[in-house]
């Protein structure tokens, strides 16, 4: 049985800090939409959960129902925010299928 490489270990953690690192930065360039109100209101945010733009169509601002526009306002911010968390999700789950893959390589 082979002794223990701890170089080799550090290495291969050196690697994954990288990779986690490009993955944030790939995130912090991904664009996500959540909408509410089909389409009334639509909130971007980026990959990382940050949120970019809020719009709010016309005909959802009514000074006699706000309840309403902040009701679509949290239902399209946090539609926004899950997509986030999906392609955050999916990025991590990209990365380790090609950590795998590169593991079956060596």
């Amino acid at each position: 049985m082979p002794g223990f490489d701890l170089n080799a270990l550090l290495d291969q953690a050196r690697q994954v800090q990288e990779e986690m690192q490009k993955a944030q930065e790939r995130l912090a360039q991904k664009t996500v939409t959540g909408t509410s109100g089909g389409g009334m209101v639509i909130v971007t945010a980026n990959g990382k959960g940050e949120i970019q733009k809020v719009q709010i169509d016309k005909q959802a601002v009514d000074p006699r129902d706000v309840p309403m526009l902040e009701d679509l306002v949290l239902a399209a911010v946090n539609s926004a925010l899950k997509a986030a968390q999906e392609a955050a999700a999916a990025e991590v789950l990209g990365g380790a299928i090609e950590d795998v893959r590169d593991l079956g390589e060596e």
